[in-house]
């Protein structure tokens, strides 16, 4: 819990840009899981935990890509990518629960694959908005700025 003390900036100092850090972690993480699908490891891959085809590891390069230009662009598109591709994943988690081991009929997973879609999906969204909504509380309290 933070106490303030006179102007309380020390309370929301980590907060401030909080969707772009965000976004720059996942963007990182999504591209190193792209790149490292593409070789033989126990983690992702053809013979991974969770499988994936040369499409899934592109759509992962793609979703880091774009989630470091978001970043780049501002925390408004920060917290907006990290919201869009939350909601992605949910609806990939249901067409996961329908489909089985193809993901949207042609992309290919497994049931790993379809609970971490879940997972993914609600911290994504958890952090696209309780991001944009610390720094909102910056912007819209002066006194709060450094």
């Amino acid at each position: 819990m933070c106490i303030i003390i006179g102007k309380g900036r020390d309370c929301y100092k980590n907060t401030k840009h909080m969707a772009k850090k965000l976004a720059v972690v996942f963007g990182i993480v999504f591209v190193l899981v792209g790149v490292l699908g593409f070789f033989s490891n126990p983690i992702v891959g053809t013979d991974g935990y969770f499988v994936t085809d040369t499409i899934h590891n592109v759509v992962h390069l793609l979703i880091g890509i774009v989630l470091l230009i978001g970043a780049g662009a501002g925390e408004g598109a920060s917290a907006l990518w990290l919201k869009i591709f939350g909601v992605v994943y949910l609806v990939l988690f249901v067409d996961g629960l329908i489909e089985g081991d193809m993901l949207l009929g042609f992309v290919k997973q497994n049931t790993h694959d379809t609970y971490f879609h879940l997972v993914l999906g609600i911290v994504l969204l958890i952090a696209g908005f309780t991001a944009r909504k610390s720094s909102m509380m910056m912007d819209s309290n002066p006194s709060m700025t450094m």
